[in-house]
């Protein structure tokens, strides 16, 4: 096992995608597609242990932040443990210099882009095709580490958007529950949607409705309401923008990116509302027993069975609802943190590692429940500062969080035996 994990493939310098069959045949040719329930991919049920790895794009391009020789030896470590299918963030949006905020961004101004970031996702899709893996794409984001809502809600002329680490959850929150009823802000995030939903791949020509790597497009990380006045207009937004994401590529899958009823205002018949549409293909869940106050810094070894004990019943309740609806349902970030709440590289997991086989072992259980994707993927990182800073290596912690708070990093021995040992009991494969 750890030669495995140490060793490093060259990455060739040229990316070799090849063009896809027509898009007549796309569906048999390598996509993801839901049937009865399920996910099938070449015409086999697709079940599957994957990551969070939410700084692909940027480590796919050669402007600041990018190092492909690294993405090329982080994918070929994930793909060797059967890690194939990949949660990765697509748009960024605000200025330079932003407390808790990744950089560089995508987005700079309403319609203008990084060309630079483009052209490494581009890339990075090229070299998910090589490897026949997966991606997820969201294509935004309700919270303040890469600007969403609130950056939106500012380029519509709704005043500066507090900073939860300055002003306050509860602040923040106020401000971004306009999102769903501010016509503006919808449109521009709408424009953005159209410009990388209908983009072609700069390396191939190919459109990105073409691309087998993709399994899905994403409305949004964690979009929620944020108020009970919203839901109405949450639910019409989500719908609209799941429906203008099948107008411009009817071939791959659409999702919400909901954690559930956590995100819902604790709502489970508003989580099942926006997933009734024939629009949304598929469920998705989050799961935080940290966040959520399930345990504290204090238990976090000794409370993982009643945390398993909160996850049975949470993803139960979702789980119900997609089997009624017929849809698969996706758990697509889980976290953990370290024993004693520590984060440097090294220190103690085993709080954690039990905590995801008991997760696995539920995905592996659970007829409804297709696949997982934990948080995230840190891999050969190095930390240089507990709070990120521009110029520090991407860490699966974004920069609002301490960096190693949730991060399985590929030195994190006994954790990757785990998910090693879970994704080869799945029977894991390429297809």
């Amino acid at each position: 096992m750890k030669k495995t994990l140490i060793a490093a493939v060259a990455l060739g310098a040229f990316c070799a995608c090849t063009p896809s069959k027509n898009t007549e045949n796309a569906k048999s040719d390598g996509f993801v597609t839901v049937e009865n329930g399920r996910f099938l991919l070449n015409g086999e049920p697709y079940k599957f242990v994957g990551t969070n790895f939410w700084y692909g794009t940027i480590l796919a391009s050669e402007g600041q932040g990018g190092d492909r020789a690294r993405l090329g030896r982080e994918l070929d470590m994930l793909d060797s443990l059967g890690l194939r299918n990949l949660r990765i963030l697509v748009g960024a949006e605000g200025r330079r210099g932003l407390p808790s905020h990744i950089e560089p961004v995508l987005q700079t101004a309403p319609g203008v882009y990084n060309d630079t970031l483009l052209a490494g996702l581009d890339y990075l899709l090229c070299e998910l095709e090589k490897r026949r893996m997966k991606a997820v794409l969201y294509l935004g984001n309700a919270w303040e580490w890469s600007g969403g809502y609130g950056e939106y809600l500012q380029w519509a002329g709704a005043g500066e958007a507090p900073v939860p680490s300055v002003d306050g959850w509860p602040a923040y929150m106020e401000y971004v529950s306009q999102f769903v009823t501010n016509d503006s802000a919808k449109a521009m995030y709408a424009d953005h949607v159209r410009h990388i939903v209908g983009r072609s791949n700069s390396l191939t020509g190919k459109k990105y409705s073409e691309s087998p790597a993709i399994m899905s497009w994403q409305i949004a990380n964690e979009p929620r309401a944020f108020s009970d006045e919203g839901k109405e207009p949450f639910a019409l937004w989500l719908e609209s923008t799941a429906s203008l994401i099948k107008s411009i590529d009817p071939n791959h899958l659409v999702s919400v990116g909901s954690e559930g009823s956590h995100g819902c205002e604790a709502d489970l018949g508003l989580w099942e509302r926006i997933h009734e549409s024939d629009n949304i293909d598929y469920g998705t869940l989050h799961l935080w027993p940290y966040n959520w106050g399930w345990v504290n810094e204090g238990n976090l070894a000794e409370a993982v069975d009643s945390a398993a004990v909160k996850a049975r019943e949470y993803i139960g309740r979702h789980s119900a609802v997609m089997a009624r609806q017929g849809k698969p349902m996706v758990l697509e970030e889980f976290g953990y943190p370290r024993d004693g709440f520590l984060f440097a590289k090294g220190t103690p997991t085993s709080g954690r590692d039990r905590f995801y086989g008991e997760v696995f072992d539920m995905v592996a259980a659970d007829s409804v429940l297709a696949g997982c994707n934990f948080w995230g993927w840190g891999g050969e990182a190095e930390p240089a500062h507990e709070t990120w800073l521009c110029g520090d290596d991407y860490t699966g912690d974004p920069a609002q969080e301490q960096q190693g708070l949730n991060s399985v990093f590929a030195s994190d021995y006994t954790t990757v035996s785990v998910i090693h040992r879970h994704t080869s009991m799945l029977g894991a494969r390429k297809q």
